[in-house]
């Protein structure tokens, strides 16, 4: 179990690291125009790497959008093991927020500011670990690669570009063919472990129909009420089909109507309504399977409609995410808990939102989510709980021992 000095100390290292990335703007620009983007923060971050002794690299997932790396080689070679902590770097907006965004706020063990809950107190958490790893005078037989990734925000262009160069063997230092492999992702889970997360269909539907003068009935087809047997449909599938399903740690799956547009005049008949959709999904569902719905669904509103039949289709989509309890990332972690902090039976969840351990699990890379306690991600007010800082960290440090040795 860690003592109360080192985990003191570890929880102020992870804590003024925090605050040094809160300070730094990394509003998404894919989602506010004109937000600083990741390029600071990368830098800053691989600045850090780079003075612990790690090969940092600030290599672009697009142009402008940094990710951050840091190898910490161990010394057993290509068949060492290989430990991946992760994070995001990019943040949502910041307008309507209580306090200055960027200036990091400490009172009564919480750290204010945008992103210090989702996610740079993660970020924190895990720098405070791998700093602490390599302070020491001997390194692990296995190595810690530490990845902070750009635009987990919008479109994980960070993460799918971290997974294709580990693919491809374009991250310098790593084992070409690790005994073990395991990721960690510090979103914050208030430090229980996360093994499943939902994933998430969108889906864009459109009834059309014929404009006409509000007065002539005869002519006139009305896109938007086509629209109305739609979303019957779908309320009908949300409350009779779905709830079915569940999975024991993520609940059932979901879908609800999400934006709606149609319509030109009051005094006209509108000849087309767009619908978006979104689905949420459970692990086993699959792409194909979801389109068949929509098109089941669509099939059903558009029978016996004076107008065209409604079209649609789904435009974007990513996997629900779920690894099992015994693969040995999971026992690393777990063993690390009760290390470093003696928990024997630590809380296993999983997780509504999706993240970007989908992306690692289908590369290959199996992955637990743990990261601290806080509250407000995406509103007003955010903060992350700082004794939660540290002992994240150091249970990140104690997971590493086992997993790297």
């Amino acid at each position: 179990m860690a003592e109360q000095g080192s985990l003191a100390a570890l929880t102020r290292l992870a804590t003024d690291l925090t605050a040094r990335l809160v300070a730094i703007d990394s509003v998404n620009p894919s989602l506010v125009p004109g937000g600083a983007g990741e390029g600071v923060i990368a830098a800053a971050i691989a600045r850090l790497l780079a003075g612990w002794g790690f090969d940092a690299a600030t290599p672009e997932a697009a142009h402008g959008r940094p990710n951050a790396l840091g190898v910490l080689r161990g010394t057993g070679g290509d068949e060492a093991p290989l430990l991946l902590l992760n994070g995001h770097t990019d943040t949502v907006g910041v307008a309507g927020m209580r306090d200055a965004p960027f200036t990091p706020v400490e009172r009564d063990g919480r750290l204010h500011g945008r992103g210090a809950f989702d996610m740079k107190g993660g970020l924190g958490a895990i720098l405070a670990a791998g700093a602490t790893l390599a302070a020491r005078p001997e390194r692990p037989r296995g190595t810690l690669l530490i990845a902070c990734s750009a635009d987990e925000e919008y479109a994980s262009l960070g993460s799918e570009a971290l997974v294709a160069a580990l693919r491809d063997g374009a991250v310098p230092g790593l084992p070409a063919r690790p005994a073990r492999i395991g990721a960690i992702l510090c979103e914050p889970t208030g430090e229980a472990v996360h093994i499943a997360h939902k994933g998430f269909a969108w889906c864009r539907v459109e009834t059309r129909g014929r404009a006409a003068h509000g007065s002539d009935y005869a002519s006139g087809i009305d896109a938007i009420a086509a629209m109305g047997r739609v979303l019957t449909g779908l309320a009908r599938l949300d409350t009779e089909t779905l709830p079915r399903a569940a999975h024991p740690l993520l609940g059932r799956p979901s879908v609800h109507a999400a934006t709606i547009a149609g319509g030109r005049e009051l005094s006209t008949y509108p000849d087309r309504c767009t619908l978006e959709i979104e689905r949420r999904t459970l692990p086993g569902e699959t792409r194909a399977g979801i389109a068949a719905e929509l098109r089941a669904l669509l099939a059903e509103a558009g029978a016996g409609s004076p107008g065209p039949a409604p079209t649609g289709d789904l435009f974007f989509w990513r996997d629900a995410y779920e690894i099992a309890p015994d693969v040995p990332i999971v026992a690393a972690i777990l063993d690390g808990l009760r290390a470093a902090h003696g928990i024997t039976h630590p809380p296993i969840g999983g997780a509504f939102g999706w993240m970007d351990s989908a992306l690692f699990g289908a590369a290959g890379i199996p992955t637990v989510i743990y990261g601290p306690a806080g509250a407000g991600a995406h509103s007003a007010e955010e903060w992350v709980d700082t004794p939660s800082l540290g002992r994240v960290a150091a249970t990140l440090v104690a997971t590493a021992d086992g997993f790297l040795a």
